[in-house]
C-alpha cells in the first residue's frame, strides 16, 4: 500500500533554479511549492529542493525544484545538480542591471552542463518593486527571442505568474517527454530523456550528495 501511494504520479521532473544570488530564487520556489514568501530572508547555502505534484496536460507531475546558490563560491558544487534537469527557470532582478547582464554567463553555465534538450525560461523577478525597476521588459524579450528562450515577468512576493511560469516550463517539458516516450527505452538513452522519469522512476541527480536543507523560508 505504502508503495502505491509513492507511486501516484506520472511523471517527476527536475527543474533547477539559476542566477545571481538575491533575485528572489528562494522565494519562488517556497511560494510555488508552499505558497509562502519571507521578507526577512537569507541567502541559499549550497543546493535545497521542494516537491510539488500538480495536472499537467491531464497526467499527474511531481515537480521537483532545486534551488542552486547563486554565489560564485559554490558554482562549483552546483554544476553538479544540472545534470537530469528538464527544464530551468533562469532568474534576474528588474531592479538589478547587473543580474541582468549575468544572464548570459548563467545560460551558458547552464548549456554546458545540461541536456541540450533542456528547457529554458528567462524569469525577470521582483515586479511589485515598480518604483525601482531598472531593466525594461522589452530588453529581456529581445534577449530571450535571440536565445530561444520563453519569458516571463514574475512578483514572489504579490505571487504574480509564478504559479504561470511553472505551469508553462512543466507543460513544455511533458509535450517534449512525450514525444520521446515511444523510444526512451532504447539502450543508452539519456538521463533527461522519458526513461528517466516515466512511471515515476526518480532521476538519480549526483551519487553521495544531499541537498542542504533550511528551516524556514529563505530567498537565495
Amino acid at each position: 500500500m505504502a508503495r502505491r501511494l509513492e507511486e501516484e504520479y506520472d511523471y517527476l521532473f527536475k527543474i533547477v533554479l539559476i542566477g545571481d544570488s538575491g533575485v528572489g530564487k528562494s522565494n519562488l520556489l517556497s511560494r510555488f511549492t508552499r505558497n509562502e514568501f519571507c521578507l526577512e530572508s537569507k541567502s541559499t547555502i549550497g543546493v535545497e529542493f521542494a516537491t510539488r505534484t500538480l495536472q499537467v496536460e491531464g497526467r499527474t507531475v511531481k515537480a521537483q525544484i532545486w534551488d542552486t546558490a547563486g554565489q560564485e563560491r559554490y558554482r562549483a558544487i552546483t554544476s553538479a545538480y544540472y545534470r537530469g534537469a528538464l527544464g530551468a527557470l533562469l532568474v534576474y532582478d528588474v531592479t538589478k542591471p547587473t543580474t541582468f547582464e549575468n544572464v548570459g554567463r548563467w545560460l551558458k553555465e547552464l548549456r554546458d552542463h545540461a541536456d541540450s534538450n533542456i528547457v529554458i525560461m528567462l524569469i525577470g523577478n521582483k515586479t511589485d518593486l515598480k518604483h525601482l525597476r531598472a531593466v525594461a521588459t522589452e530588453d529581456a524579450q529581445t534577449f530571450s527571442e535571440k536565445e530561444g528562450l520563453s519569458f516571463l515577468e514574475t512578483s514572489a512576493l504579490e505571487a504574480t505568474n509564478v504559479e504561470k511560469a511553472f505551469q508553462t516550463i512543466l507543460s513544455e517539458i511533458y509535450r517534449i517527454i512525450s514525444k520521446k516516450s515511444i523510444s526512451s527505452d532504447e539502450p543508452g538513452a539519456s538521463t533527461a530523456s522519458a526513461a528517466g522519469i516515466k512511471e515515476g522512476k526518480t532521476i538519480v541527480v549526483a551519487a553521495n550528495q544531499e541537498p542542504a536543507t533550511k528551516k524556514a523560508c529563505c530567498s537565495s
